[in-house]
């Protein structure tokens, strides 16, 4: 009996020590394409600082510290390098994680990343090509002639990632309802119910994040409206068909 046990105690181990085995080379493959994703973005990062600047063709930047804008490139690089790494990155995650999953998990998971990774390049997307020029062009109309606009560079590249980051979690938004219904936190009849409050807060967001101009509030309130409703149609259909399943075993 003794010598079972310690066979089952060795087998314990031996799975633990397989799992940190298979952890370690998964960190290992993810840092070294981290590393060289960072290397290769920053011979990018001017590009790229092009671009961002290009938002704001009637504003003047300055670097106020010898290293400024050299730490604006390595932040530049840093983000690009988690961006173009992050399809890899999230594979090495799942190779770890999927052998204890259930086949329905799997399923559930993969689609949540997928549809999720999509909505948030649109969010950003969006944020860039719409939101940046309309917020730019309301902060920087509060001008007078005592005070002389100095723009360092690195707040300007703060603000565009912030921006751009906020954005594309805010397009997260069908995602995390259809989690929460699909985990039975809310259900569509509590989201459906209100319904209107909830337009009502994001038409007060809107107004709070853009200027006092009703075309701009209109702008953003309707891409967030629509991911809404998006969210909606989505946590219904996967409601309806639980609610299908269940019935069909009730019925057996």
């Amino acid at each position: 009996m003794m010598r079972k046990k310690q066979e089952k105690d060795d087998a314990k181990s031996l799975t633990l020590v397989e799992h940190l085995t298979e952890l370690r080379k998964r960190l290992i493959y993810s840092s070294v394409v981290l590393i060289v994703s960072v290397f290769v973005s920053y011979n990018f990062s001017e590009v790229i600082v092009r671009y961002i600047i290009d938002i704001a063709p009637n504003i003047n930047f300055v670097f106020i510290a010898p290293a400024e804008l050299l730490l604006s490139y390595v932040k530049i690089a840093v983000i690009s390098g988690f961006v173009v790494s992050a399809p890899f990155l999230i594979l090495q995650i799942w190779i770890f994680v999927s052998p204890g999953l259930k086949k329905k998990e799997k399923r559930t998971i993969a689609t949540s990343l997928f549809v999720g990774g999509i909505f948030f390049i649109a969010g950003v997307v969006f944020a860039f090509l719409v939101v940046l020029p309309i917020m730019l062009q309301f902060f920087m109309g509060f001008q007078i002639e005592e005070i002389e606009e100095m723009i360092s560079f690195s707040s300007y590249l703060t603000f565009v990632i912030n921006t751009l980051l906020s954005f594309g979690i805010i397009f997260e938004l069908p995602i995390i309802m259809v989690i929460l219904t699909r985990f039975r936190i809310i259900s569509v009849s509590f989201i459906k119910k209100n319904r209107k409050y909830t337009i009502l807060i994001i038409f007060i967001v809107a107004a709070i994040l853009t200027p006092p101009e009703v075309i701009t509030q209109i702008l953003l309130a309707v891409p967030m409206i629509l991911l809404f409703e998006v969210g909606v149609l989505f946590a219904s259909l996967i409601e309806r068909k639980e609610k299908k399943k269940k019935a069909e075993l009730d019925d057996n």
